[in-house]
């Protein structure tokens, strides 16, 4: 589409082809592995061979969400696959890589256990202090940046566009995980970076029910090194995978406008309870991301953290509500609550939680929520 369409139109119309009379709506999924070659040579004229490296569905859904990234994109059959693509389609044995410390934890598990055993050096530094450190030169001589912002749990925002200078002056590649923003809450592309992934299990498909990630990139020599690993490591999801992600990411604005519109009226409940501290939503204007997520960020999404007192303290607040379900993960359309500390993977405490919030009524969460949270203080 060549129109400034708005995120709904684009969300709906992203990757579609010009209508053909008679045609469906819709695409429906394609399910072959292999496919008649005839006498064509291929790969050649846009003719599929085998699914792992080329297929219909798959190309449907790429286009859709490379249109809203403003690059190429490669789907995936999860987040982490995408994610360790980004990483090891482009670092080597020696290299050196900067990973968010307070990211998500088993991004900093691969660089523990996986990059160091392929001898790449990592470094950890917190989303807050990655501007500072690339400002103070603290980037030369690192291959790749890996950027999350927001960052999981705790939702910090770094600078994008000033790490993406600093590093492309030391020649490191910028990769920004953007799950949490989604590609319309955030063009980490059209702000510098060279990469944005995506764990589309999350709020771009929204529905809880896949798994399902993406790398886009603006850079064709990059999209065909990340394509040839991916078609040599084989890492692709499947065709309904694809097809359902698809059609499920048709409904991202919708579901992104009444996810925000929950959290902010949360925030309010959350910061007005005396059980409740540190609460951390980057679109409250007493949230210390504020000021950059203003201008970094395009919209809101429905994620908060904050704290309770303790383990116990989180387990009488889900026991004495009905519209927050216990469960990890988050952007899907029911309203979850997670006790980070359980996973022993975040350096947070016991009654530090991450908040989904999904698209029931407003109304509806708030009360809940407020008669929950009586009490516990």
């Amino acid at each position: 589409m060549t129109a400034p369409y708005g995120d709904g139109t684009r969300s709906v119309r992203a990757g579609e082809e010009a209508p053909v009379p008679g045609a469906p709506l819709r695409p429906s999924p394609v399910f072959a592995a292999p496919f008649h070659l005839g006498d064509q040579p291929p790969r050649e004229g846009g003719l599929d061979a085998y699914a792992r490296t080329d297929q219909p569905t798959l190309r449907e859904f790429e286009a859709a969400v490379g249109e809203l990234d403003g690059g190429r994109c490669l789907s995936f059959a999860t987040g982490m696959a995408a994610l360790t693509a980004a990483v090891l389609a482009f670092v080597r044995s020696g290299d050196r890589v900067v990973l968010p410390s307070d990211g998500y934890y088993t991004t900093r598990m691969l660089g523990a256990e996986e990059l160091a055993r392929f001898g790449i050096e990592v470094t950890e530094v917190p989303t807050p202090e990655i501007e500072r450190v690339a400002a103070e030169d603290g980037l030369a001589g690192v291959a790749m940046v890996l950027l999350e912002t927001p960052s999981n749990p705790r939702l910090d925002v770094c600078d994008i566009a000033a790490v993406a200078r600093a590093a492309r002056a030391e020649g490191a590649l910028v990769a920004v995980d953007n799950t949490t923003a989604t590609p319309l809450g955030q063009r980490p592309l059209e702000l510098g970076a060279h990469l944005t992934v995506g764990s589309d299990t999350k709020a771009l498909t929204g529905h809880s029910d896949l798994l399902l990630g993406h790398v886009s990139t603006a850079d064709d020599e990059l999209f065909a090194r990340l394509k040839g690993f991916r078609d040599r490591t084989g890492s692709t999801p499947g065709p309904f995978e694809a097809w359902l992600g698809h059609r499920s990411m048709s409904t991202l604005d919708l579901r992104l406008a009444r996810q925000a519109a929950n959290a902010a009226a949360v925030a309010e409940v959350l910061a007005g309870s005396a059980a409740v501290t540190n609460l951390r939503w980057p679109w409250r204007p007493e949230d210390p991301s504020y000021p950059l997520a203003g201008r970094q960020m395009l919209r809101p999404n429905g994620v908060l953290s904050c704290e309770l007192a303790d383990e116990a303290t989180v387990a009488r607040l889900l026991s004495r509500t009905r519209l927050w379900s216990a469960a990890t993960s988050f952007g899907g359309v029911h309203s979850t609550i997670d006790r980070r500390a359980q996973w022993g993977a975040d350096a947070v405490p016991p009654g530090f939680i991450r908040l989904s919030c999904g698209i029931e009524d407003t109304a509806d969460l708030v009360a809940d929520l407020s008669a929950a949270l009586d009490g516990l203080g």
